[in-house]
């Protein structure tokens, strides 16, 4: 059943053609990943589901309802998370801090209670502190820097706080954009094992963007390959490195 669909989206800055005419379906629970060249489009799509951009054609969808002009924040109250390429955390914050800034959209104090902190919104406070300790900080296994300033953390771990702060948001669909650019062996290791399980125990269905070839073909279920904002293919791993456009795309030659 699909949880989350384009059809026929096209976007372009100026005279450039970043995406056309790009469909595709995700299905619930499913690890979809987008792969292609740099500048082939990936970020953009991602944009355009988190509601950054607006498409200048097509549509968007998610869980049956159209939400191509929704904003941003309506997206996320929806349930739709996201990592980025570059790190969005508060450096100046604690972890724990920073984790429970995603959870906002679900809190429920208004703004009298939340001035008067030792009523409701305090009791609010203390339940939503545990839950996060309990739901995400011990799955990250991050339980020993959740009081530390994320400024004092090194890069993989500050990537392992940002995915927190996007669980922290009980997103239904979890975009990344290159969770693991960056990171040695064993962080991208850690990172891929963390994505399996977010799917897996927590039904999530995730929709990534990465370099790291390897990491994709081993964890992804389906691959959608683009290349000059255009869908080379799509299919299961096995089906995409096979296909001759992608080795041709990739290699600068076709298949032998």
């Amino acid at each position: 059943m699909k949880i989350l669909s384009m059809d026929d989206v096209s976007l372009s800055f100026g005279g450039l053609k970043v995406l056309s005419d790009v469909s595709f379906e995700v299905n619930k629970g499913e690890i979809f990943a987008i792969i292609g060249p740099n500048g082939a489009g990936k970020t953009s799509i991602l944009n355009i589901i988190s509601g950054f951009y607006r498409p200048e054609k097509g549509k968007v969808f998610f869980a049956d309802n159209d939400i191509t002009c929704l904003g941003a924040d309506k997206r996320a109250a929806l349930g739709m998370g996201r990592t980025f390429q570059n790190i969005a955390l508060y450096h100046g914050m604690s972890v724990l801090d920073n984790i429970k800034l995603g959870a906002h959209t679900h809190l429920k104090t208004g703004l009298i209670s939340s001035l008067w902190y030792w009523g409701s919104a305090h009791r609010e406070e203390i339940k939503l502190r545990e839950k996060i300790e309990e739901d995400i900080i011990d799955f990250l296994e991050i339980e020993s820097i959740r009081k530390k300033p994320v400024s004092a953390l090194a890069y993989g771990l500050q990537k392992r706080v940002e995915l927190a702060r996007a669980l922290a948001m009980r997103p239904k669909v979890l975009l990344m954009d290159e969770p693991v650019a960056g990171m040695n062996a064993e962080e991208t290791e850690d990172m891929a094992r963390f994505i399996l399980d977010i799917k897996e125990e927590h039904n999530i269905t995730i929709v990534l963007i990465e370099h790291d070839m390897k990491m994709i073909m081993d964890i992804s279920d389906r691959v959608l390959v683009l290349n000059f904002g255009q869908a080379l293919t799509q299919g299961t791993p096995g089906d995409v490195q096979k296909h001759p456009e992608v080795i041709k795309a990739y290699l600068g030659r076709k298949k032998a």
